[in-house]
């Protein structure tokens, strides 16, 4: 416990001296938005397909949680749950075994019964928490500042389509066809008016490997649709360089479900896009006239804008973290509703 106590003075630490140290930029309104890292590549997750230990895609990847004192955690809340005799899972196999060939994530697997809901839970709850604490340090750190916070969810479409979604709960993320794994994480951002940023916006169905049962396009609308309901702002990013229009105008679609509403704002949009990323390619002649068409789009066909501020999302004073939500409450989320509906096209298409 001291050693956690202590990273989370760190870190807390740190946010405050990127505060000091950028004060000139973030009053002046050129920073707007900070992204708290929570996780590796800075998202909220655990490490659990790192390719410096031979991961490859689309392997289901390893739980988290083998050291001394996560084993001690997990048996002493078994034991307090009756089952002292629950041991971590030693059958959810390696970092590139498929589900049906661990006995944890086959169907019928070790994750359907009561020891393995149980783990699932305790597992995913230490993210919950983890991400909740350092969001707390983050609002105490930035306080004041005319800047919003936001957070990073890593976009695991491999194994969507299997019925255990073996990468996601290795992942953290227990997300099953019964239960949702990331609207409690927007439950738990609504206390730190925290935006959530989400991936994989470029990407369709019908572009993935049926090998490795992807399915993007269902996952970010399952993502943006919790996160609307708990009324908190989302954004998002494409995952891979991208320079065709198709790709744009799933980001589009993803931008905007329903999607302009001529008597007045979207009834469903995001908060905001991150493109990634500037490159030589990017900026080829054919790439950039279509990318150039992409923005205009985003825009809704507006004209051109001299002042910058009408495009920018009004910034208000960031209000410090509300009052602690209980774990109970945040898991009530979990329970499965119908995301909105998407419309098959957009009304602000590029053409190619």
């Amino acid at each position: 416990m001291f050693e956690l106590i202590a990273l989370l003075q760190i870190y807390s630490d740190y946010m405050k001296s990127f505060k000091e140290n950028m004060s000139d930029f973030i009053e002046s309104g050129l920073i707007i938005d900070i992204e708290v890292g929570l996780g590796p590549a800075g998202e909220l997750r655990f490490p659990s397909y790192p390719q410096s230990q031979g991961w490859e895609f689309p392997g289901i990847g390893e739980f988290q949680c083998y050291d001394k004192y996560l084993k001690a955690e997990f048996k002493a809340a078994a034991a307090k749950a009756g089952h002292a005799e629950w041991e971590l899972p030693d059958d959810a196999g390696s970092y590139n075994d498929v589900p049906e060939s661990t006995e944890f994530f086959k169907s019928n697997g070790t994750y359907l019964t009561e020891k393995g809901k149980f783990f699932l839970t305790w597992y995913s709850n230490k993210l919950l928490i983890h991400g909740d604490q350092i969001l707390e340090e983050a609002t105490k750190a930035f306080q004041g500042c005319n800047v919003t916070i936001a957070i990073k969810v890593s976009g695991i479409h491999w194994w969507y389509k299997s019925e255990s979604h073996a990468a996601e709960l290795t992942a953290g993320y227990y997300n099953l066809q019964d239960r949702d794994g990331y609207r409690p994480i927007a439950r738990m951002l609504t206390r730190h008016h925290a935006i959530l940023n989400f991936t994989c916006l470029e990407m369709r169905d019908s572009e993935q490997s049926s090998d490795a049962k992807s399915a993007p396009q269902e996952l970010v609308q399952q993502v943006l649709s919790g996160g609307w309901r708990e009324k908190i702002e989302v954004a998002g990013e494409n995952a891979l360089p991208r320079y065709d229009a198709a790709a744009y105008n799933q980001m589009i679609l993803n931008a905007r479900p329903n999607g302009v509403n001529k008597n007045g704002p979207p009834k469903l949009s995001m908060y905001g896009i991150t493109y990634l990323r500037l490159s030589d390619e990017l900026l080829q002649k054919s790439n950039f006239a279509i990318f150039k068409k992409f923005v205009l789009k985003m825009h809704a066909d507006q004209d051109y804008v001299e002042d910058p501020n009408q495009y920018n999302h009004v910034i208000i004073p960031l209000k410090p973290s509300g009052p602690k939500i209980p774990l109970e409450k945040i898991l009530e989320a979990t329970k499965p509703i119908p995301p909105f509906p998407w419309d098959s096209e957009t009304d602000m298409k590029v053409d190619g």
